[in-house]
């Protein structure tokens, strides 16, 4: 059995998530979805998810795609991955040619754990940090 990961905010669930989640499923027999903490993304981001943890587990957790959800509260991915063991870690194309990826990239196949870039759906239009900023603007 392959086992798959991906990991993220998930603050607006929304299609582009969708995507990821249904391509990564497509490579692997089990997916698990780590979902980022509200303290670790005021940490790496400097903001407060506008959706508690608990709640974006919840909504993330619904999707038929995911086999399991769990918090993240490090961006840590290789001993994560051997610890859980991972045989594949998906990320998407967007973080292609990232210095840190790129690390990840080389660590993680040493140990036998490929990565893989999974296209996006529309970036521009799919992007949480877009879509919170257009529902600012409806508003008076």
């Amino acid at each position: 059995m392959k086992i798959g990961y991906t990991g993220g905010v998930y603050d607006l669930l929304h299609v582009g998530h969708l995507s990821i989640f249904k391509n990564a499923k497509q490579h692997c027999d089990y997916l698990i979805v780590g979902v980022n903490s509200d303290e670790l993304v005021k940490k790496y981001k400097n903001k407060t998810p506008a959706v508690p943890l608990e709640e974006r587990m919840e909504l993330v957790e619904a999707v038929k795609y995911v086999d399991a959800v769990i918090p993240r509260h490090d961006l840590e991915k290789v001993q994560f991955s051997i610890n859980n063991k991972i045989d594949i870690v998906f990320i998407g194309s967007d973080w292609k040619g990232n210095e840190r990826w790129a690390r990840d990239e080389a660590e993680l196949n040493k140990h036998g754990i490929e990565l893989v870039y999974l296209p996006l759906r529309n970036k521009e239009m799919l992007s949480t940090t877009k879509l919170i900023s257009k529902i600012q603007s409806w508003l008076p």
